[in-house]
């Protein structure tokens, strides 16, 4: 029996980075003989086991045949005989196709190490085509690794493409795509993980609503950069600045869906797309596991970010209503990250990245000064049920309305 470490935490100890977590690889073993150490087995698909004193996973070594469509059309073989250059053969990209051996030597079969010094994303052989998820995880890593100047080679590029021209991408799982999807939002440059995806043509098939942006126009006079798919990257990017939360940043990227579906006839102008971006955010969320959470902050950005833009303009009843539909009172924590995405949406545009928003500090003082009024205190003087209620309104909307002067003499 011999024990290999590998895949990513072979990657990041090469790359410099901090290592969170150890796979390893079991030559020469059969499960009974994993067992009969204390291994708990947990895979179903195939043997891996947990490590009965660290919790790391230990799968025995294993090669695959391709026997369906899809990322379940897969046939897995584990044993004695299986080498670790056979395992590693079956993995995706040549830097996660590397493994450490008991003395610490590099098993390095593909070149994986000279793709790491080359900073290239490179497939170990024609049989990534075989597997779908894997366009997902060259367009994750390669988001990941921007900040270090990684890049898709060519050729992997174009194998990337014949799977989406072959059909092989149309059998990707939602929760798969939700699941690469949401690693790449949380990841430092998540606008590179639709950049890849768009150019092997794979943004169309697991993104359509994002794709259909590309090309369409919208006014220059407040988007200097005009295309509203070249906007949504940038909004995208300015929410990265501002939050690590992929909810801030999901929002950020579906804001604008329904600029996509604006008649021809009213371009580049764009009424009323606000409702038609909540349709499709809601229509992503049905056939993608996406949270609720991230869901509903998706919905109240795409609904109210305009409100948020002309929140000076706003009558304080105005102001109160966005307060109300948003839950602002009972969610400050997530008004906050409402606010975010509205200021990422603001300073997305060519040339403005650096502008101010005091929109943003505006609403939070007329948050604060209408939080102010008490439910509890209009209990105490005698009402109760619908006038509560009606009460609490018209404070609330007393209180935003004192704000709105004071700031404006302030302001003048």
């Amino acid at each position: 029996m011999e024990v290999y470490l590998v895949g990513g935490a072979v990657r990041d100890e090469l790359m410099g980075l901090p290592v969170t977590e150890r796979d390893w690889c079991v030559v020469g073993a059969t499960p009974d003989e994993m067992k009969a150490l204390g291994f708990r087995q947990v895979g179903k698909d195939f043997p891996v086991f947990l490590h009965p004193e660290t919790g790391e996973e230990y799968a025995l070594a294993r090669t695959e045949r391709k026997t369906g469509p899809g990322y379940h059309g897969f046939e897995f073989r584990t044993s004695p005989d299986v080498t670790i250059e056979e395992d590693l053969a079956r993995r995706d990209i040549t830097i996660n196709a590397m493994a450490r051996d008991a003395e610490g030597r590099l098993v390095d079969p593909f070149g994986g190490r000279r793709d790491l010094r080359n900073k290239v994303l490179r497939h170990v052989s024609e049989a990534f085509a075989e597997d779908p998820v894997r366009v997902l995880r060259v367009a994750k890593f390669a988001a990941r690794f921007a900040p270090q100047g990684f890049r898709v080679a060519d050729e992997t590029m174009e194998l990337m493409r014949g799977m989406v021209e072959d059909g092989e991408v149309d059998e990707l799982v939602p929760h798969r795509v939700w699941k690469e999807t949401e690693a790449a939002l949380a990841g430092p440059a998540p606008r590179v993980y639709f950049e890849v995806l768009r150019e092997c043509g794979a943004l169309a098939v697991v993104f359509p609503e994002i794709d259909a942006l590309f090309g369409v126009p919208q006014p220059k006079e407040w988007h200097p950069e005009v295309d509203c798919g070249v906007h949504t990257l940038m909004v995208l990017d300015q929410a990265t600045a501002l939050s690590p939360e992929v909810d801030v940043r999901f929002a950020a990227l579906t804001h604008d869906l329904g600029k996509a579906t604006t008649p021809a006839s009213k371009l580049p102008s764009h009424p009323n797309h606000e409702k038609r971006s909540m349709r499709l955010i809601g229509a992503m969320a049905e056939r993608l596991p996406i949270p609720t959470a991230v869901r509903e902050l998706a919905l109240i950005v795409a609904e109210f970010h305009g409100h948020v833009h002309r929140a000076f303009e706003l009558r304080a009843s105005t102001i109160l209503k966005v307060l109300e539909r948003t839950d602002a009172f009972r969610r400050p924590e997530r008004f906050e990250k409402f606010l975010l995405a509205c200021e990422a949406d603001a300073r997305g545009r060519a040339g403005l990245e650096d502008r101010p928003y005091p929109q943003a500090d505006y609403l939070r003082g007329a948050r604060q000064a209408a939080a102010r009024v008490s439910g509890r205190e209009l209990a105490r003087e005698g009402l109760d049920g619908p006038q509560i209620g009606e009460a609490l309104k018209r404070k609330r909307l007393q209180a935003i309305t004192a704000y709105k002067a004071d700031v404006a003499t302030k302001r003048a």
